[in-house]
């Protein structure tokens, strides 16, 4: 983990601060500079010669010129900036200036602590003494060689929560998503929901136990006829997302008591939810999946689909921000049963971003 250099950020009452958040994946990052903004700060990320990525400030100090923009570059371990040449270590601080022998004192940048696991490339938003690599939540599936993944980042002209509402409300789903993962069925299915306050997270499970199978899994697994179908969420604020599904010829015997489940299917599908600005997002998808291991036919199947599956919920809520953008202050909304998950999440995020800003918060 590289050291956090505590440093003054603009603040919005927006963005829950002191979190850790998704900024990339580790495929992403290599020995070329990169950027990417997360809660309205650009941030340069690049791998050391030893491969540890490092992130700081992606504006020199001198005329803040983006640093991950050409002609500046790498030397080795450190960032010459390709306005004035003020060059830069590792760890933000600066080790030549043009035209002087003395660097002066506070000629540093800003740096994260970052943490590479589970595939992602995890930032923290902060105050970098506060910084606890514990806090991050796994998605160990995505580097596992008991499960075959793909996936992939579209970028979101929406804010964050709309995902999060999205994502926690799998009803839209018959309607938004019907020929790739919908049904009537997940719509017409009562929801449980189990809310960890304390920790940040919801749960949100629907059992069908007689559902038609969509195409999505018709074609990558090859049952034929109606299945079991299980969907259960978990929801780690403010970033990750778990969907836990099993899918099983209908009369198959439920998972055993240590666990073993030998005779279904199992997809894990994970969202990290990153905030870029105020009104846009950082959707990261992945799906990965216990069965045919290997199999490319079925991997670019599940890409393919999955990210049209993706696309089809970044036009709606592009749309829905647009809507949501221009609606007179105060503009009340109906919530009902299926919503009870994703106002959980809302009430979390609240309590996040107050506790991370110490100030009121903007309308998720």
């Amino acid at each position: 983990m590289t050291n956090a250099t505590t440093a003054a950020h603009v603040t919005s009452p927006y963005f829950a601060r002191n979190q850790w958040y998704v900024a990339a994946y580790g495929t992403e990052i290599g020995r070329d500079l990169f950027t990417r903004t997360v809660c309205g700060e650009s941030i340069l990320f690049w791998r050391t010669g030893a491969g540890e990525v490092t992130a700081m400030a992606d504006r020199c100090v001198h005329r803040r010129f983006p640093l991950s923009e050409k002609p500046s570059r790498l030397d080795g371990d450190t960032v010459v900036c390709g306005y004035h040449g003020f060059t830069y270590g590792a760890d933000g601080v600066c080790v030549s200036v043009p035209g002087q022998k003395r660097v002066p004192r506070t000629a540093r940048l800003a740096t994260y602590a970052v943490k590479e696991q589970d595939s992602f490339v995890w930032v923290w938003i902060g105050d970098g003494d506060r910084a606890d690599e514990g806090l991050i939540p796994r998605a160990p599936w995505l580097d596992s060689e008991r499960y075959s993944t793909v996936y992939g980042m579209e970028p979101l002209a929406a804010r964050y929560g709309l995902l999060v509402d999205n994502l926690l409300d799998l009803s839209h789903e018959t309607y938004l998503h019907g020929g790739y993962i919908g049904t009537p069925e997940v719509a017409e299915t009562p929801i449980t929901t189990e809310v960890d306050d304390a920790a940040g997270v919801v749960h949100v499970s629907r059992h069908m136990d007689d559902a038609a199978c969509p195409p999505f899994y018709a074609k990558s697994t090859g049952i034929e006829g109606r299945i079991t179908r299980w969907q259960d969420i978990e929801y780690h604020a403010p970033c990750l997302y778990l969907l836990h599904s099993r899918i099983a010829p209908v009369g198959t015997p439920g998972p055993a008591a240590d666990g073993s489940d030998p005779d279904a299917f199992h997809v894990e599908v994970v969202y990290a939810i990153t905030p870029e600005t105020e009104h846009t997002t950082h959707d990261f998808w992945a799906v990965a999946r216990d069965f045919a291991l290997g199999d490319e036919e079925v991997s670019a199947f599940l890409a393919q689909n999955n990210r049209t599956v993706v696309l089809q919920d970044v036009v709606a809520l592009d749309r829905l921000e647009t809507v949501i953008a221009s609606e007179p202050e105060g503009t009340q909304e109906l919530s009902i049963n299926i919503d009870t998950g994703g106002l959980a999440a809302r009430r979390i995020l609240r309590r996040l971003v107050e506790e991370g800003a110490g100030t009121g918060t903007a309308a998720l």
